[in-house]
């Protein structure tokens, strides 16, 4: 085993040296993408590199970034780059200016690094279809999964039509156009700032270019090693069980002492279980019957599971399990109706569907509905097995499915309410990286970032990356 790992790598070294010598990352010019203070120095353009690296003369795609400094810093070295989670979410297309004291150039030079397939890339894999077809599931009381299906299915025959290769939008491709914009911009070595599925992208670019990697600095990291879909009802119940944990220690009342039985048995009772409200659209006159379950009012749970507003979830739980629904599911549907417009979908099924839905356990995934009965059902993602078979493509090489033996230092987050990339994650990270540090943050939801109660610790760690930081406060632990 050990000999067919190391093999493994050497072919993957191999190729990349060989696609090295096949094309040239080039930079076109992408103007008046950001506004920024006119003492720094801004570089913007896109990476045009080949869509899919075996055919190094095929198809192109354009991958958007800026590069940005202050006159006295360093254009080759102490370089942080960052790029976005999702996977899907655009980097670029959430900056609209920069200052001169913009948070990363404290530390150095500050690239924003957008993923191919999203916002602002060419081409960009947008399925606005479904986004519609979800609001016409409310709409006409149809079923959401068929409609969903069918919106799938034309997006991916666009695509197709246009000769778009839905196996080139990957992570080990992305790893790959982080190098090569390193390469094309003369740069050293980079200090890769990840975020959720990105935390995972930058343990990729660690593993086949750590040459090109100073630090990894890693925000509620996801691990493409792991099989998320098998554990994703685990994960929320464990950031449960912390609620929970805080309502039995809280000492200001008794109201919610016995409100993870009350929760369980609850949540279980419904499952399968039908309910309607009236809802009205934004800007529309009329209302709507819709019909929901005891998803949307797990959505209504789960969607508070972050660091603004974790104390109000016991007292949400207490108004639906008294059956005061409306307020909370009428939220819920405000952001379906509302769409996601910032997410390019058809990235998010590719990347899904090639390092995680292939290497799935559909058995796996249904037991924990077993273990968890007041989870059962609940869709825990907008990527699923069904959506894979309409969106077809290859899966990842199978060491995307590997732990990432690293010596580069990293510092890793969690925040231990975190219903998606849990500590147990973050953990996992650490044990194959002898160099790391691992921030656990209390009553933290999904990225929880690096300063607590005024103490930066980016700043401390970027200073000497292999010196042990010290926690100065009560609701971190270090490990």
């Amino acid at each position: 085993m050990k000999k067919l790992f190391v093999a493994l790598l050497f072919a993957m070294c191999f190729c990349q040296n060989l696609y090295s010598q096949m094309y040239k990352p080039v930079i076109e010019p992408f103007p008046r993408m950001v506004k920024a203070d006119a003492r720094l120095i801004l570089k913007t353009g896109y990476l045009v590199v080949p869509e899919n690296r075996n055919k190094p003369a095929g198809r192109k795609v354009k991958v958007p970034f800026l590069f940005v400094r202050r006159p006295d810093q360093d254009a080759r070295k102490n370089i942080t780059l960052y790029t976005t989670g999702g996977p899907g979410y655009s980097t670029t297309a959430n900056i609209d200016s920069i200052s001169y004291n913009s948070g990363w150039l404290a530390y150095g030079g500050f690239i924003a690094f957008d993923q191919r397939g999203t916002k602002r890339a060419k081409p960009c894999l947008d399925c606005i279809e479904v986004a519609a077809a979800i609001k016409r599931s409310y709409r006409e009381g149809k079923n959401r999964d068929s409609l969903i299906l069918a919106a799938v299915k034309q997006c991916q025959t666009n695509f197709i039509k246009q000769g778009i290769d839905l196996s080139a939008y990957n992570t080990i491709e992305s790893a790959e156009d982080i190098n090569d914009l390193r390469l094309a911009l003369n740069i050293d070595s980079l200090n890769l700032v990840g975020i959720s599925y990105s935390g995972g992208l930058m343990l990729t670019m660690a593993r086949t270019h750590p040459e090109g990697v100073r630090t990894l600095i890693l925000n509620s990291p996801l691990p493409g090693y792991v099989n998320f879909e098998e554990h994703a009802l685990f994960n929320i119940n464990e950031a449960l069980e912390q609620v929970f944990h805080n309502c039995e220690t809280d000492s200001s009342g008794t109201r919610y002492k016995n409100l993870r039985l009350s929760f369980h048995q609850y949540f279980t009772s419904i499952t399968g279980k039908k309910f309607t409200l009236a809802y009205q659209e934004k800007d529309s006159s009329k209302s709507i019957r819709v019909t929901y379950t005891k998803n949307e009012l797990l959505d209504a749970v789960i969607n508070r599971m972050n660091s603004r507003q974790i104390n109000t979830i016991p007292s949400v739980m207490i108004d639906l399990i008294e059956g005061r629904h409306d307020k909370y599911v009428r939220e819920v549907l405000d952001g379906y109706f509302a769409g996601d417009t910032h997410i390019s979908l058809g990235m998010r099924y590719s990347v899904y569907c090639s390092e995680q839905i292939n290497y799935a356990d559909p058995q796996l995934e249904k037991q924990q509905g077993q273990v968890l009965p007041w989870l059962a059902g609940y869709p825990f993602n907008n990527v699923n097995h069904a959506i894979c078979s309409c969106w077809q493509v290859k899966p990842e090489p199978t060491v995307a499915k590997q732990p990432v033996y690293s010596g580069v230092p990293a510092l890793i987050s969690a925040g231990d309410i975190d219903p998606d990339c849990r500590p147990f994650y973050n953990r996992l990270i650490k044990r194959y990286m002898p160099n790391s540090q691992l921030f656990i943050i209390h009553n933290k939801g999904h990225a929880p970032g690096f300063s607590v109660e005024g103490t930066d610790y980016v700043k401390l760690f970027l200073a000497n990356p292999y010196k042990q930081l010290v926690s100065q406060s009560k609701n971190l632990i270090v490990e």
